[in-house]
């Protein structure tokens, strides 16, 4: 069984040449050596090597413009319907005793755009922070700093989505209980979001406008409320981009 990054390089030349002189790379781009030597040596029994779980070592010779590529790539599978295939049982065992994910996504608790699964990610590859909006409040920030700092993810994405009900809401007004201050948090977005159209919930392309400032506004939000992260940043250890997700398309835009 292939990693969960398994089919990241195949079918992509350029991507191909640079891992000729990459091998130790290709547990997460590709399939991994020791996958390779193990399955030539005895078929018939299963390898731990087999899962593609992410190690320390394999970790720090990615950059976070390759961590960066390998979700992009991902994303293509996820549109053409040719995601890898995914051991999920094996991945899991693979990450008992250790984890080491390369990134780290904000997103939205839509269930119509789970990071993972459009980006065609395994168990141990990524950690994902979800609230509704994607929005920044100290908890999330603790998780980030968690992430990033403690756990060694190169790379942080605020994910925001196309038809988001939570920017709806933001645009609205809604009050519920505990929401009416999640919403609040929003609302900086939509005061900002410069859209000479119509600014209502019902006009489509003003939600979309808004939640792509909301994601401007929540790295903004991260850089200046986690000294953590921002020196992170700042030292060139880990790399915080935006990115929207199409819910129409299946597309996902990074955008620094």
């Amino acid at each position: 069984m292939k990693s969960s990054m398994a089919t990241a390089v195949q079918g992509d030349p350029a991507v191909s040449e640079t891992c000729v002189g990459h091998m130790h790379r290709r547990a997460f781009l590709g399939v991994s050596l020791a996958t390779a030597i193990a399955a030539s040596v005895d078929a018939a029994l299963p390898s731990p090597a087999a899962a593609g779980a992410l190690t320390k070592a394999q970790r720090k010779t990615m950059t976070a413009d390759d961590i960066i590529a390998v979700m992009k790539r991902g994303n293509q599978r996820f549109r053409r319907g040719a995601e890898s295939p995914h051991n999920y049982l094996a991945q899991q065992k693979a990450t008992v005793s250790a984890q080491h994910p390369a990134a780290v996504i904000l997103s939205c608790i839509d269930s119509r755009a789970p990071a993972e699964t459009i980006m065609d990610l395994g168990i141990g590859d990524v950690f994902n922070a979800r609230v509704a909006g994607n929005i920044v409040n100290e908890d999330i920030l603790g998780s980030l700093e968690f992430s990033c700092k403690l756990s060694g993810a190169r790379v942080a994405v605020v994910m925001g989505h196309t038809s988001c009900g939570a920017i709806k809401g933001a645009i609205d007004h809604a009050e519920l209980g505990n929401l009416t201050a999640l919403l609040e948090k929003i609302r900086p977005a939509v005061e900002a979001t410069d859209f000479p159209g119509e600014r209502t919930s019902s006009n489509l392309a003003f939600v979309d406008a808004v939640a792509r400032k909301n994601v401007e506004l929540s790295m903004a939000n991260i850089r200046s409320r986690s000294p953590v992260l921002a020196e992170l940043e700042t030292a060139g250890k880990i790399k915080l981009v935006g990115a929207m997700y199409n819910l129409s398309t299946g597309a996902v835009e990074f955008f620094s």
